[in-house]
């Protein structure tokens, strides 16, 4: 059992609203994603609504993704950010070759997933195939970490990374390994459920991620601990404007963030020059 001391001996970081070492942090996490890795799809359309389909297509039109570039998708393992940066990409390689050269592009073109987790990687491997894309070299899966990239210096024109920053233990790191694997002009691009000003619509707002979410997964994942773990990791990340901050020091310029529904969420961008 953890105590008072032994915490205070060790490095310690948050877990939702609890206090754990950060060598823990890591297995907790991933604990949670694999529990909910095969519902994770389908309580994000329960829990937004569907709205968070539109947020990931803000986020992928902020991208602008062109053919035969490299692009990097972090804490993405069911692909729902790489299929839309894939579907970008031939809308407009169909345009520029009038659809006679899109296999030539693709592989060209390269896409890399990267999660942590296998469990999320394994969904995302099955609905690329269920696409007809499990064989389609332009997408490549990666079992990895935010916080120790395995790919090298100035390699991607881009990076997105969509609800997975808030669970890395160190968001610093991530931020640097993000400006790391960046080529100069390369754009960073993160979607993450943020903070709402407004009081009427906090307290609403609050209710319902409290009350209402935990008991949908509970209802639909049968777990309603990962749920409530998910909600207060929320609370504990930066606000819009520290965040930014945090982009900033770790060397991207031209940092900005749009809020969206108020600030349920925010998509931060910076670019690397």
């Amino acid at each position: 059992m953890l105590t008072r001391t032994s915490l205070l001996h060790s490095h310690a970081t948050s877990f939702g609203f609890k206090q754990v070492p950060e060598d823990e942090k890591s297995k907790l996490v991933g604990n949670v994603f694999s529990s909910v890795a095969s519902s994770y799809d389908l309580m994000n359309d329960l829990m937004s609504g569907g709205l968070h389909r539109l947020w990931k297509d803000r986020l992928v039109s902020k991208l602008h993704p062109i053919p035969g570039m490299k692009y990097l998708d972090v804490a993405g393992g069911t692909g729902d950010v790489a299929f839309r940066i894939y579907d970008s990409i031939n809308s407009v390689s169909r345009r520029i070759t009038h659809g006679t050269l899109e296999g030539d592009l693709d592989a060209e073109t390269q896409i890399n997933v990267c999660d942590i987790n296998p469990s999320m990687l394994s969904v995302g491997k099955k609905r690329a195939a269920e696409r007809g894309l499990g064989d389609n070299r332009s997408l490549v899966w990666v079992e990895g970490d935010a916080e120790a990239l395995k790919f090298g210096d100035g390699t991607m024109d881009g990076y997105t990374i969509a609800f997975g920053i808030r669970n890395v233990t160190h968001i610093e790191k991530a931020l640097s390994e993000a400006y790391r694997v960046l080529k100069p002009g390369g754009r960073f691009l993160c979607l993450e459920l943020s903070h709402v000003d407004v009081p009427i619509f906090k307290n609403l707002y609050d209710y319902y991620s409290f009350s209402v979410i935990p008991a949908v997964g509970e209802l639909v994942a049968g777990d309603r601990e990962s749920y409530q773990y998910l909600i207060e990791s929320i609370r504990k990340f930066p606000r819009q404007e520290m965040f930014a901050r945090m982009i900033a020091d770790a060397g991207f310029q031209k940092v900005e963030y749009e809020n969206l529904v108020g600030g349920v969420v925010a998509i931060h961008s910076g670019f690397k020059f």
